[in-house]
């Protein structure tokens, strides 16, 4: 989620001069979302307030790290070549290690997106003959063809002889335990668990309620692998999924821990060994984590995880305001204002592409670069549906910017996501509103 708008997604945004009439019926318009805009805000400030106090909280845990592991200015300057005995990158390998109550971990800027983290961890610690179990039904979209549940892509796990299973979620949104129960075999080695909604209007899942479920899975499995796919969770709970029980983790640095300043990135934490087979796929084995310059931007990636307790919370409070804005709109809004926030993703359903486009553009045209773009609908790599996606992000894609796509399928719900700041999502969700019908 959350992608680059890129020179074959986006058309010439340029119009027909405005009537007279036309021009007074928008600036009316305009008047009256700001006027919406003002009572949204009094109504979320007890909300956001519970926000600073979780901030808070994990903005005093990142810190005690950095001065209790002792970061230094030197520890702030990047390696070329192989990468041998780089400080830097180990420095903030142990940083990631001790916010995410983790035995290990592997922080690279050469790990491109939350898919890749996560593929490292599949292809690294599943072997031929081993299963993967989802237990909370699809993965989201760019996982379907790696895992090999649709397409026929070369080295997907399937291709491998890794087989792949899931136990859809009840109604109520909630894991089917004894699905799950029943599901589990002696050749299944993985569980997958998603904690964001993705493409989807499932609750995202708690802190509380993945330790609740891998306390479960332990007393059906023993030996079972837990991984959480953490993308646009860190931060936001004052737990992270290790504290939960999970054996791995991995997420995307231009997400939540880059805290809008990491210009590429991803990371994975957990057990030694879990992390260590995942090094050896990353490069090779034998070499594993030991090489990987930190190159010029390592003090972008201690920056960004410094702040990012704070700019996560921005953009929790842009999605609040989201969902009460459009909810007072007629919109529905998934998770409704005042529910507890596990991730950065808000869903608002539109009801038609048409409406889609229009919001997707909206956001677009109140974003400091790229602000001309026009996003379209268009089949992008990994996804089984034309995805559209707006992004005027200073890093190409950027989620926590702030950014908003959808695939174009029923019920026509866009995504939004990220807001380096709560006043800059204000704005582009007012200009958003504007432009639908």
């Amino acid at each position: 989620m959350g992608g680059d708008v890129g020179r074959r997604c986006i058309s010439d945004q340029r119009a027909m001069p405005m009537s007279i009439e036309s021009v007074v019926l928008v600036i009316s318009s305009e008047r009256l979302l700001y006027s919406l805009a003002d009572e949204v805000e009094k109504e979320i400030a007890g909300i956001c307030r519970e926000v600073e106090k979780k901030a808070y909280s994990s903005h005093k845990k990142v810190l005690d790290q950095f001065i209790e592991l002792g970061v230094t200015d030197y520890n702030l300057k990047g390696s070329t070549g192989y990468g041998y005995n780089d400080s830097a990158r180990d420095k903030l390998e142990e940083l990631y290690a001790g916010i995410f109550k983790s035995q290990s971990s592997l922080v690279r800027g050469q790990i491109i997106s939350g898919t890749h983290a996560i593929a490292l961890c599949l292809f690294g610690i599943l072997r031929p003959g081993d299963e993967l179990l989802s237990v909370q039904g699809t993965p989201y979209d760019t996982l379907l063809k790696m895992i090999g549940i649709s397409g026929r892509e070369p080295g997907s796990l399937k291709d491998l002889g890794i087989s792949y299973r899931q136990v859809e979620l009840l109604e109520s949104g909630l894991p089917d335990y004894e699905g799950i129960k029943k599901a589990i075999t002696g050749s299944t080695k993985m569980i997958y668990i998603q904690r964001s909604r993705g493409y989807s209007l499932r609750p995202s899942f708690s802190i509380e309620m993945i330790a609740a479920l891998i306390a479960f899975l332990r007393k059906c499995k023993q030996d079972l692998i837990i991984f959480v796919d953490n993308c646009y969770g860190e931060f936001v709970e004052e737990r992270e999924p290790i504290e939960a029980g999970a054996d791995i983790i991995a997420g995307s640095l231009i997400k939540n821990p880059g805290g809008g300043l990491a210009p590429s990135g991803g990371y994975l934490a957990g057990k030694e060994d879990l992390v260590r087979m995942a090094a050896n796929r990353w490069t090779a084995p034998g070499v594993g984590a030991e090489i990987g310059p930190s190159q010029g931007y390592i003090r972008l990636l201690y920056q960004g995880l410094y702040i990012a307790p704070r700019i996560v919370a921005e953009a929790l409070h842009g999605a609040i305001f989201a969902a009460r804005f459009f909810e007072r709109l007629g919109y529905p809004a998934i998770p409704y204002y005042s529910e507890p926030r596990t991730d950065i993703i808000q869903a608002v359903v539109l009801g038609s592409e048409d409406r889609v486009i229009k919001f997707c553009r909206g956001i677009q045209s109140a974003s400091p670069v790229d602000s001309m773009a026009a996003p379209e609908p268009w089949d992008m790599p990994g996804y089984d549906h034309r995805v559209i996606m707006a992004a005027g992000t200073f890093v190409q894609g950027a989620s926590l910017e702030l950014s908003a796509d959808a695939p174009i399928r029923e019920p026509y719900a866009v995504y939004l996501q990220g807001g380096l700041s709560r006043y800059y999502s204000r704005l582009a969700v007012i200009k958003a509103a504007s432009m639908l019908p």
